[in-house]
């Protein structure tokens, strides 16, 4: 693995060894940049299940102002700090230990509003992500205008609406695809 562009392009970051993480290809990193563009730079980016910290990594290499990266597996961790450390962004990557679920029902610790929200889940723990999304405080997690990025496999259908993100559009990559959400707001009432 390697950071594919930005300031750190060319840098090699530590991968598991093994087939207990699922790290996201090169091929996706860059197709997931390249749909992002412009709504990169300076943004405040959530990375969840962050994994090896590849993607949040990228994310500041490529420009974004700060990443907070979340991950409850011990071997991942151990990488994800190693590779944040390596690429001395120890000052731009908020780590946090726990699970998405955890940190989801914890406001107070969150960094947000969040520009692009990020979710890599195991593929076969996909289907939550509607219940995750469902009862969220949304205006303290995603900024107006701002996008929910999730990766999972080809063959998983997601619906149409997480929470108050509306989906926008599918990109499909063999057998890994990646859905936008665009954060649509909550009611006035």
């Amino acid at each position: 693995m390697r950071v594919i562009a930005g300031t750190h392009r060319g840098r090699r970051l530590r991968g598991p060894q093994g087939s207990a993480l699922r790290p996201t290809s090169d091929r996706v990193r860059e197709a997931l940049f390249s749909i992002l563009g412009n709504r990169l730079p300076d943004s405040r980016f959530l990375d969840l299940y962050a994994g090896t910290g590849a993607v949040g990594i990228e994310a500041l290499s490529r420009g974004a102002a700060q990443v907070t990266c979340v991950e409850s597996n011990t071997d991942a961790l151990k990488l994800l700090h190693r590779n944040i450390t390596d690429c001395r962004m120890t000052d731009y990557m908020v780590v946090y230990a726990q699970t998405v679920q955890q940190f989801l029902r914890r406001p107070e610790q969150w960094n947000g509003p969040y520009d692009i929200v990020f979710a890599d889940p195991p593929y076969a723990a996909a289907h939550e992500l509607e219940s995750l999304f469902s009862n969220l405080d949304e205006p303290r997690l995603f900024a107006p205008d701002s996008w929910l990025v999730i990766e999972h496999a080809e063959k998983t259908t997601l619906p149409s609406d997480l929470g108050h993100s509306a989906f926008l559009r599918r990109y499909s990559y063999g057998d890994t695809a990646l859905s936008i959400f665009s954060f649509i707001g909550t009611a006035q009432s």
